[in-house]
């Protein structure tokens, strides 16, 4: 084959790549239906206990209302248990083998988790025993028969391409993709349907690193547009150039990296993918917040920033009145910045500077800056300007804890001058962070200023709990009182 047809050929492999048909049915959905499924054997083998207790000791009648309790109880400490486990992501349960022994020890867990809330709550004698007992021997065979009866229908759904991830992509080599058979995929990322794209052929170095670029900034609009977690990269491991290209472009992104086995080294490994394994692979880049991680942080968004509204709404009135009464101009000043994985949204704060620079060129407040009011002065230091900002957070563009966004224009200066600075966008940006807390307030006059403030963010990110947004919070009170950097 010649070198221009094998290109031509490359060139409609991307073409095809890109267009992959999606499946009928998202991978996203697997986890919540196999965990529905279970909640529902739990519940009903508890009253199933209930009704064989009743038959044998109560014919006269039994109160079950205690035994479905019993099982809504089950169910929730047996689905976190298996979700922490990994056990219903889509890789582990396209598996052919039923884990066995990591069902029967979490649904023993689950047995001990009951018995230890009993005891606290002093509910023993509620319930029957001999009905717990029956419950706890025959839920786990029922769970094991259902599990199997499901990866039987899951594996022939992925096999039908009724199942796929719309949460992956892969990106690579042409050859390299090509040599990823389809049992490949399922055991990389349970799925044998997954988007990809196919970077150049060119031979020229300057015009392949050109084609390459324009893949992957396809590859980084089809991850913003349809909210991907992860990039597989499927490349010789000896083309270093392109791993590092890659990882440059896409460090912006919320998304896990992981680079794949190439050809030469399941070669030399002798290393055999088939859906009950392990699939080996190096994590290139680190995943942000799991998904039960966004949900509890957004919840609790919510449920704050309500609260809050609810008590600063006479303080927030009062200062839109001071606002329109001293100088003539909107109460609410509004800027465009980047929030989450990148996307742009509008923030809003109480206007406290006689202009509303929203532009390619922004001029940082400085002390005794005389753009800024007298009442404006007050509102910043004390950081009520900041209030309107809830509703940014109800919206769901930004967090009540998080990287502090940044207007474009220095986002546009600050990610030229620092590499780590697009990780800040693997969260949702805050009303105050970890930087602010730690007195990386204010401006930032200097890359240095900037270089401190990322670093704190990089620690946050990297060790979020909602533990560690409460101390923050917390402290946040405390700065806001030491007015430092606050001008």
């Amino acid at each position: 084959m010649s070198v221009d047809s094998e290109l031509r050929g490359e060139r409609v492999g991307l073409e095809h790549f890109a267009s992959l048909p999606p499946a009928g049915l998202s991978s996203q959905a697997v986890p919540y239906f196999l965990s529905a499924v279970d909640a529902f054997v739990i519940v009903l083998c508890s009253a199933a206990g209930g009704l064989v207790y009743r038959a044998v000791m109560y014919p006269a009648g039994l109160d079950l209302e205690p035994q479905l309790a019993v099982g809504v109880l089950a169910s929730i400490f047996y689905i976190l248990l298996m979700s922490r486990g990994g056990l219903y992501e889509l890789s582990q349960t396209a598996s052919s083998g039923v884990e066995v022994r990591e069902i029967l020890i979490y649904w023993f867990k689950t047995g001990l988790l009951l018995a230890l809330v009993a005891f606290l709550l002093k509910v023993g004698g509620t319930f029957s025993r001999v009905a717990f007992v029956v419950f706890c021997l025959i839920t786990p065979m029922i769970l094991l028969g259902v599990r199997k009866v499901a990866k039987i229908i899951l594996g022939e759904a992925i096999s039908n391409g009724f199942v796929g991830r719309r949460d992956a992509v892969l990106i690579g080599d042409f050859h390299e993709i090509m040599a990823l058979k389809p049992r490949d995929l399922l055991a990389v990322c349970g799925a044998t349907q997954v988007r990809r794209f196919a970077l150049s052929g060119e031979v020229d170095s300057k015009a392949r690193a050109a084609a390459d670029i324009r893949v992957i900034n396809l590859l980084a609009d089809f991850v913003r547009r349809h909210d991907c977690r992860e990039i597989l990269l499927a490349l010789p491991w000896s083309d270093s150039g392109r791993l590092e290209l890659i990882r440059d472009r896409i460090k912006a992104l919320p998304v896990a990296a992981r680079l794949l086995p190439d050809a030469r080294i399941r070669s030399l490994t002798a290393l055999t993918w088939h859906p009950g394994s392990r699939s080996f692979s190096i994590e290139v880049q680190r995943a942000p917040l799991s998904a039960p991680q966004r949900f509890f942080k957004r919840l609790t968004d919510i449920v704050l920033s309500v609260l809050a509204l609810m008590f600063f709404l006479p303080l927030m009135a009062l200062t839109a009145a001071a606002i329109r009464l001293e100088s003539p101009g909107p109460v609410i000043f509004r800027q465009i910045r980047k929030g989450f994985n990148g996307r742009e949204f509008v923030i809003y704060k109480f206007r406290t500077m006689t202009v509303q620079e929203n532009g390619p060129t922004i001029v940082q407040a400085t002390r005794g800056d005389l753009r800024v009011t007298r009442l404006g002065r007050i509102l910043r230091s004390s950081s009520i300007d900041e209030l309107p900002q809830l509703v940014n957070v109800l919206k769901g563009d930004m967090s009540l804890v998080g990287p502090r966004p940044h207007a474009l224009a220095h986002d546009t200066y600050f990610e030229t001058v620092l590499s780590d600075y697009a990780f800040r966008h693997h969260v949702k940006p805050g009303i105050t962070g970890w930087a602010q807390c730690n007195g990386a307030r204010g401006a930032t006059p200097s890359v240095e200023h900037i270089s401190e403030r990322v670093k704190l963010d990089l620690w946050y990110i990297n060790n979020w709990s909602l533990w560690l947004d409460v101390q923050i919070l917390f402290k946040t009170l405390f700065e806001v009182l030491r007015k430092h950097n606050a001008y």
